[in-house]
């Protein structure tokens, strides 16, 4: 199972972002491998429209099962709804201690986006 973080760093003591669509960065990890790969995501930091729905595809297109982050909105908690993502918000630090929580069962599955659309 692969798990995408958001985050602004290159390995699991960097930063959880609490941006979905315009965070720098994903870390997909891979449960089973015990593995991570970064995917980077510059393209849509400073979109002016469809960051969300773009990282959205992005996240699909790498094969997450789960995607864990601060926050997520509409248009991007449909794209990965319809393409079977779970998503969970969290408000941890890092996303070692993210990926802690996940693991330990204590992150609960996000029923709706969380904030507006072009929310920064």
């Amino acid at each position: 199972m692969k798990i995408a973080f958001t985050t602004t760093g290159d390995d699991l003591s960097a930063p959880l972002d609490s941006r979905f669509g315009r965070a720098p960065k994903f870390l997909i990890y891979d449960i089973d491998a015990g593995a991570f790969t970064l995917a980077d995501n510059q393209q849509n930091l400073n979109a002016a429209q469809g960051a969300g729905i773009q990282s959205a595809q992005n996240i699909a297109r790498l094969g997450a099962s789960a995607l864990v982050s601060g926050h997520c909105g509409p248009k991007a908690f449909h794209v990965l709804q319809a393409a079977g993502i779970k998503i969970y918000y969290s408000s941890a630090a890092t996303v070692k201690e993210a990926l802690e929580l996940f693991k330990a069962g204590k992150l609960q599955e996000a029923s709706s986006a969380d904030v507006e659309g072009h929310w920064v």
